[in-house]
């Protein structure tokens, strides 16, 4: 606080204080945080509705988002009567969805929720508890501790298990859902995690880079509910869970190098060691290579084998090197946005020092 002294004739002088920018800064009431609710929609006609009134009583402060992905119904104009700002998104396929949404919302925190009316409101703020208080970057409400009968077809829940296994065993996490459509974000992660993905492995993407740049992750329980009548999934089966195993290959690839060509140099070892085996054991009883081929094959094999590690090893040093320098990136950046803007020099300071 800044104190200048006024002297005035004939009486006693008087102290007149000035606030400066930091102390008038910290008078004004902060404003609440901006949250957005980011819901993809591919005919959802009949429950897209249902999902904008429940988020708008659940969080009254929070703005609805829809995104249309090229519905063929009233989705947009259900969305637009229950209050929610509808966004239209050509490009099909929800990982494009999210892309967009990423990139057109602006706001302090981020719920995304699927408008087919699956998941309960009722736990919206405890998936942006830990956001809000500081202890995650990202929530993930997990549904298959608790589901409606039928919610699930007995495929996709080992198609879950499956790449929950593959992710947790990879990046040496305990998490219990990665195909969650119920998730909330903080800004830092919507701003700095790219999304690649264009289909129903967006997900399956999201998981796997958050738990690669460092980001925290928390799970909480919430119950998955049957979709209502008149509403049909979109997911494919087959097609869907091949996009999903091709999306972990290759971001192990990029990622995980050596655990990837570590993996394929296993492979290649045991293929050259059961080979091999056959050839030495005909040697050691005939003292003569009678299959030969098969000898080639178990030499080729053990080359493949060290020259897959040997990528890993080089991959895996470079990757290292790249998340140093783009977690420091990350860290500078961060002190720079938490970091108060430097004060400009008064009028008074700029004349006494050209003076």
């Amino acid at each position: 606080m800044s104190k200048l002294r006024l002297s005035f004739h004939g009486s006693r002088s008087s102290t007149v204080e000035f606030l400066t920018p930091k102390v008038l800064l910290k008078s004004i009431p902060a404003t609440p945080p901006r949250i957005a609710i980011l819901i993809p929609c591919l005919n959802e006609e009949v429950t897209v509705g249902a999902v904008v009134r429940d988020f708008r009583n659940a969080l009254p402060d929070a703005v609805c988002y829809v995104f249309d992905n090229n519905s063929t119904d009233r989705t947009a104009q259900v969305a637009t009567e229950a209050g929610a700002e509808v966004i239209s998104v050509p490009r099909p396929g929800k990982g494009n969805v999210v892309q967009v949404m990423f990139r057109e919302v602006d706001a302090d925190y981020y719920v995304m929720v699927d408008g087919d009316n699956t998941y309960s409101t009722n736990h919206a703020h405890a998936l942006l508890e830990p956001i809000l208080e500081g202890r995650a970057d990202m929530t993930v409400a997990t549904r298959l501790n608790e589901y409606a009968d039928d919610s699930f077809r007995p495929l996709h829940v080992f198609g879950n298990n499956l790449v929950r296994a593959l992710v947790n065993w990879t990046f040496r996490s305990q998490l219990t859902d990665i195909m969650s459509g119920y998730r909330a974000f903080s800004r830092e992660l919507v701003r700095s995690v790219p999304v690649l993905s264009s289909g129903f492995e967006v997900e399956t993407e999201l998981t796997i880079r958050v738990l690669d740049f460092g980001f925290r992750i928390e799970e909480i329980e919430a119950p998955y509910r049957k979709r209502p009548d008149g509403s049909e999934s979109k997911l494919h089966t087959f097609r869907d869970g091949f996009r999903v195993l091709s999306e972990i290959a290759s971001i192990a690839k990029a990622y995980k190098p050596l655990t990837f060509f570590g993996t394929i140099a296993l492979a290649f070892f045991l293929a050259g060691g059961i080979a091999g085996g056959w050839v030495i054991w005909d040697y050691l009883e005939d003292q003569y290579v009678n299959k030969v081929p098969t000898a080639i094959l178990a030499t080729g094999c053990i080359l493949l084998g060290f020259g897959s590690f040997g990528i890993g090893i080089i991959l895996h040093t470079l990757s290292h090197r790249l998340q140093e320098t783009r977690r420091l990136l990350t860290q500078l950046l961060r002190e720079r946005r938490e970091s108060p803007p430097p004060e400009r020099p008064s009028s008074k300071q700029n004349g006494a020092a050209s003076s």
